[in-house]
C-alpha cells in the first residue's frame, strides 16, 4: 500500500498551496485532527492568522476533526472577541488599566465554549465560524456563510446566519454512518474503502461495512 503521509506538510506534490493543517499548526489552543486539509489562495500559514481573538488568557481551544476540508479565507471567531452586552456599555474598561483596571472585579467576559468542528466537514470559501459553535460530522457549510449557531451532522447550511438547506442522506442513513464512524478506522481499512467512500450508494455501503464487521466480529 502506498496510503498518503498524515505526517506530510504538502501532500501534493508541486503545489505548496494545501497543506495536511495539523503539521502547520503551532498553536497549542488549535487542535486539528488527521488528514484534515487547508488550501489556501496565498499561503497555508494564513490558516492561524484567521483565527480570530484566540488568547492565550481565554480558556477555549478550536478544535477540527479528521478528514476536513477548508477552504481559503475561513475565519473563525474565538471569545476572545466577546463583549459585555447586558451591561450599561460594552466597551472592555478593564483591559486599558490604571484607574480603570477595576471595572470588571467580580465579572467576566461571556464564553460560548469551545469552536468544535467534526469529522468529513467541508467548510466553503470565506464562510465564517463563530465562537462556541459545534459543527457535526459529515457537514458542509456555503461559502460565504456566517455559522452563528451549531450544525446538525450531515447537514447542508449557508446564509448568514445559517439556515439548514437540506440533510445530504435520510434519517436513518445518517445515524448509521454516524454508527459507523469510518474515519476512526485504522488507515488501512479506510484505504480499502476508498471507492466506496466516494461512491453514492449509500445503503450498500452501509450495508457492506455492516456484514463485513459481523463477520470480523464472528471470526
Amino acid at each position: 500500500m502506498k496510503i498518503p503521509d498524515k505526517d506530510t506538510k504538502h501532500p501534493l506534490e508541486h503545489y505548496d498551496r494545501l497543506c495536511f493543517l495539523k503539521n502547520v499548526i503551532s498553536n497549542p489552543k488549535i487542535i486539528v485532527g488527521d488528514y484534515t486539509y487547508y488550501d489556501d489562495h496565498e499561503d497555508v500559514m494564513n490558516f492561524e492568522k484567521n483565527v480570530k481573538y484566540l488568547f492565550d488568557f481565554i480558556e477555549d481551544k478550536l478544535i477540527i476533526g479528521k478528514f476536513c476540508m477548508i477552504a481559503s479565507d475561513v475565519t473563525f471567531i474565538m471569545n476572545g472577541a466577546n463583549h459585555l452586552t447586558r451591561s450599561v456599555s460594552s466597551y472592555p474598561f478593564a483591559i486599558f488599566g490604571r484607574d480603570w483596571a477595576d471595572a470588571m472585579e467580580g465579572k467576566s467576559y461571556p464564553s460560548k465554549g469551545d469552536t468544535k468542528i467534526g469529522n468529513d466537514v467541508w467548510i466553503g470559501y470565506r464562510a465564517t465560524i463563530m465562537p462556541g459553535v459545534v459543527v457535526g460530522d459529515g457537514s458542509i457549510i456555503a461559502s460565504d456563510a456566517v455559522v452563528t449557531k451549531d450544525v446538525p451532522p450531515y447537514s447542508i447550511v449557508g446564509g448568514n446566519p445559517v439556515v439548514v438547506i437540506k440533510k445530504r442522506f435520510s434519517e436513518d442513513q445518517i445515524k448509521a454512518l454516524l454508527k459507523i464512524q469510518w474515519w476512526h478506522w485504522d488507515i488501512e481499512e479506510i484505504t480499502k474503502y476508498v471507492t466506496w467512500l466516494s461512491d453514492d450508494r449509500i445503503d450498500a455501503f452501509i450495508e457492506n461495512v455492516t456484514s463485513s464487521r459481523k463477520v470480523k466480529k464472528g471470526q
